[in-house]
């Protein structure tokens, strides 16, 4: 198998930096999918944004320290719990996208209306809580919408940087 053979002769540093690669493939995608087909991100999105972010900065500071094993478990172990933050949103998401009509909740304030009124523990509760907003399907590809998409790709990568973590030093 030439993918374990690569694997086992791949330094952290370039494995990192693929899960940097694929965090801006992703963040190019939702920019592409809000400013050319005007898919205009929710407060959920926006939250998933955020964290896609954090795990970016978390695998571009790895792949510039190139850690040692201890190191490695260590970012291995920041990325995964971004990760499970993600899955919770995306899921939280998920689950407002399949309630009935009569169940979503109604549409909120925007954000950056709460954000300048509200105190900041009163706008993350309203963020998680999601609005109306949160339940509209918008693009699809392959039958998943944009959150399906998100939960899967925050599995993959929590699986990675544990992979990566756990793997024997080169």
């Amino acid at each position: 198998m030439k993918i374990i053979k690569l694997w086992h002769t791949l330094s952290n540093r370039w494995l990192y930096l693929a899960g940097v690669l694929t965090i801006a493939g992703l963040f190019g995608a939702g920019l592409y999918l809000q400013y050319v087909l005007h898919q205009e991100p929710c407060p959920l999105c926006m939250i998933q944004r955020f964290i896609f972010i954090s795990m970016l900065v978390v695998f571009t500071i790895a792949t510039l320290h190139n850690p040692r094993r201890t190191g490695a478990k260590i970012y291995g172990a920041l990325i995964s719990l971004l990760a499970l933050s993600g899955i919770g949103v995306a899921s939280r998401h998920i689950w407002l996208q399949h309630l009935p009509k009569d169940q979503v909740p109604a549409c909120g304030p925007g954000l950056d209306y709460m954000l300048d009124n509200f105190p900041m523990a009163d706008v993350w509760k309203e963020l998680m809580h999601g609005s109306g907003e949160c339940a509209a399907k918008g693009w699809t590809f392959l039958t998943l919408g944009i959150p399906e998409w998100s939960l899967l790709w925050y599995v993959l990568l929590g699986i990675f940087a544990v992979m990566i973590a756990l793997r024997k030093p080169v």
